[in-house]
């Protein structure tokens, strides 16, 4: 090929080169999508965890059923922005957060209430009996498909082979003699935990709760004595001699509410399980 042949393509390629260049830039500007800076703001306001607790998921509202995908802090930030969501939305970021994020908005915060998962199962090694010994993969999950949905003879009872600890992204959840146990001051209220046990033990409760109930059986109480030495039997005393109100027991399970709640403790010492805090 000439000299010639070889610049005269050359040409071509950087024409074509520049024109497309222009034509992007050009596109570019054209149909650019405007984003609000306020959705800046918030996002670099956010923890940055990417936990998916909030619920956003990929910039969408998480499903109850889709639990897998990219959390995004941008996706709620965006909510926050559009006014989908509520500055609070953040369990990670907490108060302090929510305040920032209320300066952005041009919002007032409010008062906002430390939250922690807690796991309604106290029956530990010694405890709890066992049906049968496995050795098999630890997955709680997979043990929902076990026999008698795992080695435990209770039903309710929590597996112990970490699910939840897998989906702490905080390291706040730990199996202690058989039972999942959360670090109350490292839990940042996220719920991946409570979407990953398959047994619906975990649920959030106020950080200043001292009082809980610990077991989450529905049997009566000769069925639970008979799997469990500590599990709730339903008697009601704990129901009885609460001076608020705060207590209910219904389908053999007493329930107590943080929000009556006065922390006494009069439920707990007359408990004859010990299954309260």
């Amino acid at each position: 090929m000439s000299i010639t042949g070889i610049i005269f393509a050359a040409l071509i390629v950087g024409g074509v080169g520049l024109f497309i260049g222009v034509f992007l830039g050009v596109a570019g500007q054209k149909f650019a999508v405007e984003v609000d800076e306020r959705e800046t703001k918030v996002c670099d306001a956010l923890p940055g965890n990417n936990c998916g607790g909030c619920g956003y998921v990929g910039g969408a509202r998480q499903s109850q059923d889709n639990r897998h995908g990219y959390a995004g802090c941008p996706g709620l930030a965006a909510a926050i922005v559009k006014g989908e969501a509520e500055i609070s939305a953040c369990p990670v970021g907490g108060a302090p957060v929510a305040e920032k994020i209320g300066e952005i908005m041009g919002v007032a915060a409010g008062e906002q209430k430390r939250m922690t998962a807690f796991v309604k199962c106290a029956g530990t090694c010694g405890k709890a009996k066992q049906d049968y010994a496995y050795t098999g993969i630890e997955d709680c999950v997979m043990m929902a498909h076990m026999q008698n949905g795992g080695p435990k003879s209770c039903d309710y009872g929590c597996c112990g082979f970490g699910t939840c600890v897998k989906a702490c992204p905080f390291d706040a959840i730990h199996i202690v003699d058989g039972v999942a146990v959360v670090d109350k001051e490292a839990c940042k209220a996220c719920g991946k935990c409570i979407k990953a046990c398959p047994k619906n033990l975990i649920e959030l409760v106020p950080y200043e709760a001292k009082h809980l109930v610990q077991c989450s059986s529905k049997e009566k109480g000769k069925d639970v004595m008979a799997v469990c030495s500590t599990g709730c039997i339903g008697c009601r005393m704990c129901q009885k001699v609460c001076p608020a109100d705060a207590i209910v027991v219904e389908n053999n399970l007493a329930w107590i509410d943080p929000e009556k709640c006065t922390n006494c403790g009069a439920c707990a010492e007359k408990c004859p399980k010990k299954i309260i805090l």
